[in-house]
């Protein structure tokens, strides 16, 4: 659940901020006491400071008397640089590999102990999945997290190995074989799942990597969504890898991936 913060003298600001970190993807519409009661908020200060962010355009309030993120928070969002530089630079690799396998091709960041997926492209006939663009999914359920939390560091590898959470009855939920396969993924350079997040989904996943001072940065995971029983998941690793390739060369002339 969204943060609670209801430590008394708290400024405005935090007040506010506390509201709007009330809402999540699995959370994304509230009504006012949910959100009250999900940040700490006293319900007469909850309803004023949510007049004020609806005013301005931060969140909406629906005919149901619910509300929503509204699209000025939306805008804002887009101007980060994991939006709109990797966003922007990507785009063209993730439109290429859609062309090529006609599946879903999805770009994820660490985010804690969980992967942003920063863009998606799907088509009408592809497998039904759970990741949209702005979602925040467990590392250790998905090909991309997987191939995130390879290249995390140790004490994110260790606090992922303790928190560990089935999301289907295929999840890998016990640490010993899940640092073998991290293990096995840092090797290969490519990560795959069956049905571990979702039932009737297969993924595959490569690493996107910048040159640094000290060697070669993972900063992103490309990946792709296909129907478990797809027998040619493997023969699409270098599709992605070269897309992957791509995108890392073209972060690395951007200044906020150097």
């Amino acid at each position: 659940m969204a943060g609670r913060s209801g430590a008394p003298g708290r400024s405005v600001t935090s007040r506010a901020l506390g509201l709007l970190d009330a809402f999540d993807s699995a959370s994304p519409r509230l009504s006012l006491s949910e959100i009250a009661e999900r940040s700490g908020t006293p319900l007469a200060t909850a309803h004023r400071l949510l007049g004020e962010l609806t005013r301005w355009g931060a969140l909406v309030r629906r005919s149901d008397g619910r509300y929503e993120i509204g699209r000025k928070l939306w805008d804002l969002g887009l101007l980060a640089p994991v939006q709109m530089e990797l966003r922007q630079v990507a785009a063209p690799f993730l439109l290429d590999v859609h062309t090529t396998i006609r599946d879903t091709v999805h770009l994820a960041v660490r985010d804690g102990l969980s992967a942003l997926y920063v863009d998606r492209i799907s088509g009408r006939d592809s497998v039904p999945i759970v990741s949209q663009i702005g979602t925040r999914l467990p590392l250790h359920a998905t090909g991309v997290g997987k191939v995130l939390l390879a290249a995390a560091p140790a004490e994110v590898v260790e606090q992922a190995l303790r928190a560990l959470t089935p999301q289907t009855r295929h999840t890998v939920v016990d640490p010993a074989p899940l640092r073998r396969e991290l293990a096995e993924i840092r090797r290969r350079h490519y990560a795959r799942t069956s049905e571990e997040m979702s039932l009737g989904a297969a993924s595959l996943a490569v690493p996107v990597q910048v040159e640094g001072r000290t060697g070669p940065v993972v900063v992103a995971a490309l990946g792709v969504v296909v129907p478990p029983r797809r027998r040619d998941l493997l023969r699409l690793v270098p599709v992605l890898e070269v897309a992957a390739r791509g995108i890392g060369r073209a972060l690395a002339r951007t200044r906020d991936f150097r």
